[in-house]
């Protein structure tokens, strides 16, 4: 009988204390569909701390996180048609889903009740999915992203996770047209890609952000077109045609939905522990709205890709070696990183032994 089961390697954490240690697990073989790669790289989302720590209450363990992955196919099922050995890849978010509901048949797997996370997601047979702190990856190639040539793969990583939460929904509520007016609230891992696509789309694009510090690098480096501290939104109430709420701590609404021109549109891409409060008045008095939305579906991932690739966008991110990644993620608790931080796994991941 053939194995079924391939030998991996990664990081991963045995209880709620989120701490990561080196650890021996198996994935599934590849099948007729499936795509295995060597990882290179990944990204350390800040879901990743949240999920470690249980802060939402569905955590599994042990757990291998990591969502934002590139890396190089080693192997390929005898009826792959997309992908070959050799060629660069990536896998985002979600691995998996029924492919035969109406959200699948739209390519809108993202909303399929049977998607499957990339990690501490259940298999059909109840087994855990791991993630990317490791040195394989085994995925179906309908949910394989095709890694454009020359583009960095590093920097590129957070793309598949941070870069479709942005392009998304840019896209999906009208945010994506020249000359538009739109807001970006929270300059962090999210927010500074958000500010690189719509750029890129033609927007007028201010800032909002409660450190100071960041008005140079926003102006200067991103192309925003202005910066402004929460004290200083007044003067712009009633001009912007959007906000893109990407401020991962609980805040106020209001001053954001005060920014909104009649009929505008406040976005939230941010995952708060609390809820936030819902100031009605606001919201009713000029038919203003409040969305919402996480990653797209494969299809739009991979659009995303490739408009990113087009328009040189990559994120802001430091490079660390995977025997970093507790000290890592003590830092992302505090908000002490610029702007993702990535996970050389294809040089540092070494099992022991190894040297």
């Amino acid at each position: 009988m053939a194995n079924n089961t391939v030998n991996a390697f990664g990081y991963g954490s045995t209880d709620p204390s989120g701490h990561l240690s080196p650890l021996k697990f198996t994935r599934r073989a590849p099948g007729d569909h499936d795509v295995q790669f060597k990882i290179l790289y990944s990204g350390v989302c800040h879901s990743d701390l949240h999920q470690l720590k249980n802060h939402w209450g569905f955590s599994h363990y042990p757990m291998i996180p990591g969502h934002e992955i590139v890396g190089r196919v080693t192997d390929t099922g005898s009826k792959v048609e997309k992908f070959k050995i050799g060629d660069n890849v990536a896998v985002g978010v979600m691995s998996g889903s029924c492919r035969k509901c109406k959200y699948c048949d739209k390519n809108q797997e993202n909303h399929c009740p049977e998607k499957l996370d990339t990690y501490n997601g259940v298999n059909p047979d109840g087994s855990i999915t791991y993630g990317g702190y490791s040195d394989i990856m085994v995925a179906e190639e309908d949910f394989v992203i095709r890694w454009p040539d020359n583009f960095p793969m590093d920097r590129g990583a957070p793309l598949v996770c941070a870069g479709i939460t942005t392009y998304s929904p840019l896209r999906y509520y009208g945010l994506d047209k020249p000359g538009l007016n739109v807001g970006v609230a929270g300059l962090g891992g999210l927010g500074h890609v958000a500010v690189k696509f719509l750029k890129a789309f033609g927007a007028n694009v201010t800032v909002i952000d409660v450190a100071p510090e960041k008005k140079k690098y926003a102006i200067e480096t991103l192309g925003a077109d202005q910066f402004l501290l929460p004290h200083e939104l007044e003067a712009l109430a009633g001009t912007l045609d959007g906000v893109l709420d990407a401020v991962p701590a609980f805040h106020a609404i209001q001053p954001y939905l005060d920014l909104l021109k009649p009929d505008g549109k406040l976005v939230m891409v941010s995952l708060p522990e609390k809820p936030l409060e819902l100031p009605m008045f606001a919201l009713a008095t000029h038919r203003k709205m409040i969305g919402g939305s996480m990653i797209g579906g494969v299809k739009e991932t991979q659009e995303m890709i490739d408009f990113a690739a087009k328009h040189d966008i990559l994120p802001e991110v430091e490079v660390i070696s995977m025997d970093y990644i507790n000290t890592a993620m003590e830092r992302l608790a505090k908000g002490d990183v610029k702007f993702r931080f990535v996970i050389d796994v294809g040089k540092t991941l070494k099992a022991e032994g190894e040297e």
